[in-house]
Formats: C-alpha cells, structure tokens, sequence
C-alpha cells in the first residue's frame, strides 16, 4: 500500500527550525517523509539528517523518498525515546533541530488491517512497532474494568468511560474481542442513541484511547524532549506537532519547565535549588493550521505547533 501521509505545518515547522546547512537535524517521526524531506533540501553535504521511526513501513518508505540525499541521511528504527542513546550510538552527540509529529500518521489509520481504525474491521492491533508483542487485544481482553474506565476517561476523555468498560467486559466474558468492529459494536450500545447523534464517531475517544495505551505514547514525550534539548546546540530549535490537548499540555509544561530559572518554593528568600533556564519559548501561544490548510487536509484540524530554543 502506497504509503500516504500529508505533512502537516509543513512551512511552519520549516520556517521556525532555523535549518542551517551544515546542521544536524532529527525527525523523531518520519512518517511519509514529508517534513524530512524539506529538511534535507536544505542541507549541505557538511550536513546531517537523521530520521527515526518505530514503523518499519515508514522506514522502508522514507528511504525511497530520500534515496537521492542518501550522502546525508541516517534512518533510526527505534522509537523516539531513545533519541540520546541511539544518536550516541551512530557517534552524534550533538544536534542543531529536532521535529515530532505527534499521534498516529494518516498512513496508520488508513492501513485498514493494522487495527487503528474504527471505520475498518481488522484485528485489534494498534501497535506502531510491530515488535512489540503488546497490542489493543490484550488492552481489551485483559485490563480490569476499572483500568479500562480510567484509560478511556484519561486519554479518551470520554464522559461514557465507566459505561463502555462495563460493556466490554461483559461483552468478553461471553468470548474474547478480537476484530475492532466488535469494540466498535460494543461502544455503541454503551452510548445512549442520544448521545450518539452529536459530535464525533462515538468510538473514536476510546480508539485513541487504547491507541495511546498500547504504544505508550505520553510516557515518552517529556524523555525525548529533555534529551534532545540537552544535546542541542545553542540556538537550536525544538518543534513538536501534537493533535490533542492531552499530548499539548505535556509539552507545554514540558518546554515551560525548562525554561524557567528558579523552581524554589516562593517563600525561600534567596534562589537555592541551582536551576539553570535551558530554553527559550518561542511560541507564547501555539501555531495553528491555515484555514486554508484545514480545508485541503481536515486531519490538521486539531494540530498546534510549539517551538522552544537552546540558549
């Protein structure tokens, strides 16, 4: 399957890395290459990218996209929270950017028997690595009712979390839930009908949910960002793309963090907890999508770009 994915930001992510030709700059989440690809463009041959991705077709596509720059490309199958030690590994220790793109890539839910989707009946799977043995199956067959309840409100923020956990384990006490459209079936009848009718697709928050889950994708997102600012170069950039207010509000917090110079409580009359303010925050308020880019790809509706600098 071709491999499909619309680079989202894509100028504005550009425009605030700051690319120096002779830099090293990292895309955590390759995906379709698409902001990769920008990237290197700028590159001299004194330059360097490199690429991670925890998925192998993302991998294999990326370096068709990029073979004609191959004199300055390394490609990392590895998940980004392990930017410093894999980065250490190749002999680069220090960078100039760092991109991520957060959340799932358009390729992964349209990759119909991957399982991310709940608009096609495919196993439940949902892993971004497909070496890890941990999928949405043992999520859904093997979690508590309360673990389920408190994944589906944490990261679906679904208000009917309580209710669709009830339902699913229910529902596996008679067999195990093994397709994604028996989960979607079973959310269904969780929700009331007249909750249904507004809003979004009503198994869409538990899908991310689960999504979430499997791959762990908010445990990993402060790792990589205090790793990769303490590798970057004075000046460097940091652009992180999140797609939920769960994934913005750690990066947020993350990059004002960092920023800050003193952590003491106020009450302390003099600074003594030796903090040194790392970064500058460049975006006071995120970067949003055009309305003319929502319009040509509604996928970056929620998208919101943040930016931070070494000093």
């Amino acid at each position: 399957m071709e491999f499909h994915h619309v680079s989202v930001l894509l100028d504005e992510c550009i425009e605030n890395l700051n690319i120096k030709e002779d830099g090293v700059y990292v895309d955590c989440t390759m995906g379709g290459a698409g902001h990769s690809k920008e990237i290197v463009k700028r590159l001299s041959k004194d330059g360097l990218f490199i690429g991670f991705d925890q998925d192998k077709n993302a991998i294999a596509t990326a370096k068709e996209r990029l073979a004609e720059y191959s004199d300055r490309v390394r490609f990392i199958h590895s998940n980004f929270s392990n930017i410093k030690e894999e980065l250490e590994k190749i002999g680069v220790y220090k960078i100039d950017g760092v991109l991520a793109d957060l959340g799932v890539s358009s390729h992964q839910l349209d990759e119909a028997d991957r399982g991310f989707s709940y608009m096609h009946d495919a196993p439940l799977d949902m892993r971004m690595d497909v070496r890890k043995p941990f999928s949405a199956y043992d999520v859904v067959n093997t979690y508590s009712e309360e673990q389920l309840a408190k994944i589906i409100k944490d990261y679906g923020e679904d208000n009917w979390a309580k209710r669709i956990a009830k339902f699913i384990v229910e529902a596996r006490d008679e067999k195990p839930i093994e397709k994604t459209g028996e989960l979607v079936d079973i959310i269904k009848r969780a929700i009331p009908k007249k909750a249904r009718i507004d809003g979004p697709h009503p198994a869409k928050r538990t899908f991310q949910a689960i999504r979430i889950e499997v791959n762990n994708e908010l445990g990993v997102i402060n790792k990589m960002i205090d790793d990769a600012v303490s590798m970057m170069n004075k000046g460097g950039r940091i652009c992180i793309i999140t797609f939920h207010s769960l994934e913005d509000r750690i990066v947020k917090n993350e990059f004002k963090e960092l920023s800050l110079s003193c952590v003491c409580p106020p009450e302390l009359p003099i600074c003594q907890c030796d903090k040194v303010s790392e970064v500058k925050v460049i975006t006071r308020k995120p970067i949003l999508p055009s309305k003319e880019e929502v319009e040509v790809n509604p996928r970056s509706r929620s998208a919101k770009l943040r930016v931070a600098e070494k000093k």
